[in-house]
């Protein structure tokens, strides 16, 4: 009986790995030729932690996918056109056919179920499998994580954070920005009466927010908390470890392949990154397969053209609002020179306030 049962984990652990080698770029492209008839949209802002979850979801796949950036320091996520699209005014929205879905983790379920080819690389496993139960676990885990409360308790206390990448000015820039939106949420009410509820309602989840963000005791009891969770995903990864000890086999969270959990766990490690609490949950002979994981996984070429270096956040930031500003305030009779100016100043700017940063920490 236990060799029936060997026998089937080690089937189901195959088709699992089978399933992940076929990650290679020309599969990709096979599958983007195969799902070309589907289309697929993408409203999203590049810095929302949840947005880069679902693009990350979507590379992993190797789906094509028109994406459309809601800027949120241009508050284009409070603009009439997408708050018909989503009443809470948040992103990412994925837009297919007829379905529009707002709620990150149903994206990501959505894609999964819809887009499920031969060629196109599974990221949950079959329902009822041991790995299915693992990879729900683990998603679970990391998506009751109060990711919004971490970062803006870091721009507003950088005092608990070390080597942030986050600029020092931003703390007064986040205070002011929420006290303009609440404002505009106010004007656009009452300039959109068939939306007047909607935005009633996020100008008031928007003043909870900032109250329980400023809150150092409330942000203290969460940073507490995710050191739990990170000792949990370092024992899991421990176990991976000892079930690969040979030399050069790795394995990701779940098993010998990517799944949705590590699209969970890769986006909150990079978060974690940038806001100056690496230090803090891994490094420095502190949970080092939590360390080892973070270093794999920022080279797998779907991350890299997704998130990118940590280093290279501030600039994939400043540039797209850059080219919107001046693209909306520009004369017409300046047209692209003074586009080309704006943009290139942004990033001289950036490249000089990247310089510094890299500079400092050497």
């Amino acid at each position: 009986m236990a060799s029936d049962d060997s026998s089937a984990s080690l089937e189901e652990k195959a088709a699992l790995v089978e399933t992940s080698s076929e990650q290679d770029e020309q599969q990709q492209c096979d599958t983007v030729a195969k799902q070309s008839e589907s289309k697929i949209t993408l409203y999203h802002w590049t810095q929302s932690f949840n947005s880069q979850k679902v693009r990350l979801a979507i590379a992993e796949k190797g789906l094509r996918c028109e994406q459309h950036d809601v800027s949120l320091p241009l508050s284009e996520h409070n603009e009439p056109w997408f708050m018909r699209l989503n009443p809470t005014g948040e992103v990412p929205v994925l837009v297919h056919n007829d379905n529009v879905i707002c709620d990150p983790t149903q994206i990501m379920d959505y894609l999964e179920t819809n887009f499920n080819d031969a060629g196109t690389p599974k990221l949950i496993p079959e329902e009822g499998s041991t790995y299915y139960h693992r990879v729900q676990h683990y998603r679970e885990l990391l998506d009751s994580l109060q990711m919004d409360a971490y970062t803006h308790g870091c721009i507003l206390h950088p005092e608990i954070t070390v080597d942030s990448h986050i600029p020092a000015y931003a703390a007064t820039c986040i205070r002011t920005q929420i006290g303009n939106t609440q404002t505009e949420l106010k004007k656009l009410a009452e300039q959109n009466p068939e939306l007047k509820d909607a935005y009633v309602a996020k100008q008031r989840r928007l003043k909870s927010k900032l109250f329980d963000h400023d809150n150092m005791k409330y942000l203290k009891k969460l940073l507490d908390e995710l050191e739990s969770v990170m000792d949990q995903v370092e024992t899991e990864l421990q176990r991976r470890v000892e079930e690969t000890p040979e030399e050069g086999s790795q394995s990701w969270l779940c098993g010998e392949f990517f799944s949705m959990a590590d699209v969970s766990l890769a986006v909150t490690l990079h978060r974690l990154k940038f806001l100056g609490l690496s230090r803090r949950y891994w490094g420095n002979g502190n949970r080092v397969n939590l360390e080892t994981y973070y270093e794999r996984v920022v080279e797998r070429p779907a991350f890299r053209r997704v998130l990118g270096h940590v280093n290279n956040i501030l600039i994939s930031a400043v540039l797209p609002v850059a080219f919107r500003v001046a693209r909306k305030n520009a004369p017409v009779i300046l047209g692209t020179t003074l586009l080309i100016g704006v943009l290139g100043g942004a990033t001289y700017l950036a490249f000089l306030y990247m310089k510094k940063r890299l500079t400092l920490s050497c």
